[in-house]
């Protein structure tokens, strides 16, 4: 499968999909740790940045202060596709929600309030359906 590029396809096939789960981003100096499985990491100068399982967190005392819901938009999204991030972070804007994208090599993973996803969920489906 060829990756889309095409913006009204790719907001047309979003089929954003919402994990179970509450998610949080923290911080560590080193490498993560043990038994820990991050869905996202990001190597910063300050420190390796990780999205991980709230309950995982918890479980190796990291601090967090953002709690999020994870969306996955299921469109095989091209990495030099103009145009979704901006999309989507204006639809959920427009909402007044923020939203931290990260993207994989086949799909826009959102981060959004978990205590709002299942509204930010809506309107992601409701922009697709507008397209």
């Amino acid at each position: 499968m060829h990756p889309e590029r095409d913006l009204t396809r790719l907001l047309a096939g979003m089929r954003p999909e919402l994990h179970p789960g509450r998610y949080v981003f923290t911080t560590v100096a080193g490498p993560a740790p043990a038994g820990l499985a991050p869905v996202v990491t990001v190597a910063e100068r300050e420190g390796l940045t990780m999205v991980v399982r709230l309950e995982d967190a918890d479980a190796a005392s990291l601090a967090y202060d953002y709690v999020a819901g994870w969306i996955t938009l299921r469109v095989h999204s091209a990495l030099d596709a103009v145009g979704l991030t901006a999309a989507v972070a204006g639809a959920l804007a427009d909402a007044g929600m923020s939203c931290n994208v990260v993207a994989g090599y086949h799909h826009d993973h959102l981060f959004v309030e978990h205590a709002r996803a299942d509204e930010a969920l809506a309107v992601l489906e409701a922009l697709a359906r507008r397209v």
